[in-house]
Parts: structure tokens; C-alpha cells; sequence
């Protein structure tokens, strides 16, 4: 199948290891991605300052999508909730619509929103499926422990992820973590946001909300913590280090996308995956996979 790979604004800048994983995972799996320059930020930051802006930006991609013909999949969770939510609307209210389609005129562009987008995941789940993956696995991860961070919009907004998965009890990451032969663990804080949203008003708070599941992965005795979202990436990884000094707590547990876990299922090797720019290395993992 062919689709359009939407990268959005964080992972191009501090997640290389994420994309580079997504596209080698994605051609083995007989995935097809295509790349638009055009495509820009998907309008997420704006929402919380003019809905309209937002929505006009989200449908500037869409609109880009539409014109190739062809579906989204977006690496970013926030980046695929914020598309999907603004091609619904225009779907389904034509003021809406109308409204959009005023201002991307100019532009030379017009949205029916049309357009189905998904994230990484989801696109793996309804495609390739887990029988589909687990069938395309030649180096099983067999004696590696994960635990999975879901995300907060991983499955938002939840009426438009109806048929996939629950928001309040999600199953998907971890059947798909199975899927590789890894064992996944379930752990209190499962659902807990990373503190992202928070970073840029308390660094305090943030780091607060990141440092529990960081301690519970690292005493569960999981090999890393797996992630399908850049910007839990930048909490989970990113801050670990200030987290670690500013509370006086010994941390250091491995982050992984999931595609890099796929990918040496996969048979790939760490160095093809990014591994090398994961700043917390999961150096047990790969010496129970590579030797």
C-alpha cells in the first residue's frame, strides 16, 4: 500500500532514530512512503489560541493529501489527532467547510476532507495486522521485557478511534509488542500523561509528573520503555537527565520507539535503526538480541 508519511515539526529536529526506524520498518512490511515538501505544522500549538487558525493549518496538509489522492500516516500522536479531528469536521459541517475553504483559496487548494489519517500504529494494526507482523518476524525478542506509554493522544479524539482500540483499558502497543515475541509488562501508571503538555509553563511540574513511570519501568525490570509519540519522547528521554539531578534520584531507563523494536525483529540491526542516537542506550536489550 502507498501513503503519505507526515513527519510534522519534533521529529524531524529530535527524533531522526523514530522516522529512520518508521520508513525501514514500513518497506519491509510492504508499506509505501511518500513524502510532501509542502506539508507543515499540523496546527496543534495554535489550538489553544485561535481554533480557526488551527484548523486552517491542519487543512493546508490535508488539502496537499487530498490533491495526491492519497491517505496520511503521521508519526507524531498529537500531529494525526489534530489532522484527523479538522478532516472530520470538514466532513461532516459544511459552515466549517466553507469557512476552510474561503481561506485556503488564495492558496490554490480545497478540502471535502476526505482524507483517512492515522498514526504509525494504527496503520501497522489495520494493514499489516498482528497475525501479519508476528509472521514477518525472523529474530524473535525472545527474554526482552518492555513496557508501553500509550500517550494522551494516542487515541484522541476517542470518538474518531471507535473499532481500534479504548482509550480508558488500550490494548494495541502491547499486542503489537507481543508481536515481536518481546514480554510486555502492565504497570500502575500505564495511562499516566508524560507532563509534555505542561513543559513549557513548569519544567517543575512537568519533570514531576514524568519522574513516577520512569521509576516504575526501571523497577519493573523492563528493558526500556516504549514510545510512539515525540514529544513523550522529549519528557521521557529528553528531560531524564535534569530529572534525575534536580530530584536526586538514580535514573537511567532505556526509551525506544516502537519501530526500532520492530525493526530488529525485523532482523534489522541497532545501527540501521538509530539506536546509536537513542541518548539513553538500551545497552541489556541489544545484548539480549544482537549478542
Amino acid at each position: 500500500m502507498e501513503t503519505l508519511l507526515y513527519l510534522g515539526c519534533t521529529v524531524p529536529i529530535r527524533n531522526l532514530n523514530y522516522e529512520v526506524s518508521a520508513r525501514l520498518t514500513a518497506k519491509a512490511l510492504g508499506i509505501t512512503f511518500r513524502d510532501i515538501e509542502e506539508f507543515g505544522c499540523c496546527g496543534f500549538p495554535l489550538k489553544s489560541l485561535n481554533v480557526e487558525d488551527m484548523m486552517v493549518t491542519a487543512a493546508r496538509n490535508l488539502a496537499l493529501a487530498e490533491r495526491e489522492d492519497l491517505d496520511i500516516c503521521a508519526l507524531c500522536n498529537a500531529c494525526a489527532g489534530t489532522l484527523n479531528e479538522v478532516a472530520h469536521q470538514v466532513r461532516t459541517n459544511p459552515e466549517i467547510r466553507e469557512k476552510i475553504n474561503r481561506r485556503l483559496k488564495p492558496l490554490g487548494l480545497r478540502l471535502d476532507g476526505n482524507v483517512k489519517v492515522r498514526n504509525y500504529m494504527r496503520l501497522l494494526w489495520e494493514e499489516i495486522g498482528i497475525e501479519g507482523i508476528a509472521k514477518a518476524v525472523t529474530r524473535p525478542l525472545n527474554g526482552v521485557t518492555l513496557a508501553p506509554h500509550y500517550g494522551c493522544h494516542y487515541l484522541k479524539p476517542s470518538e474518531l478511534n471507535v473499532g481500534f482500540d479504548s482509550p480508558e483499558v488500550p490494548r494495541t502497543l502491547s499486542d503489537l509488542i507481543t508481536a515481536t515475541g518481546a514480554k510486555v509488562i502492565n504497570y500502575p501508571s500505564l495511562l499516566d500523561c508524560c507532563g509534555g503538555g505542561l513543559l513549557g509553563m513548569s519544567e517543575e511540574v512537568a519533570n514531576a509528573m514524568a519522574v513516577r513511570k520512569l521509576q516504575e519501568v526501571s523497577a519493573s525490570g523492563a528493558h526500556a520503555l516504549v514510545l510512539v509519540c515525540p514529544f513523550c519522547n522529549v519528557m521521557y528521554e529528553g528531560q531524564q537527565k535534569k530529572i534525575a539531578k534536580s530530584t536526586g534520584i538514580d535514573l537511567k531507563t532505556p526509551v525506544v520507539y516502537y519501530p526500532q523494536v520492530l525493526g530488529l525483529a525485523l532482523g534489522m540491526t541497532s545501527e540501521e535503526l538509530g539506536f546509536k542516537l537513542n541518548r539513553i542506550k538500551p545497552k541489556e536489550l541489544l545484548e539480549i538480541v544482537e549478542g
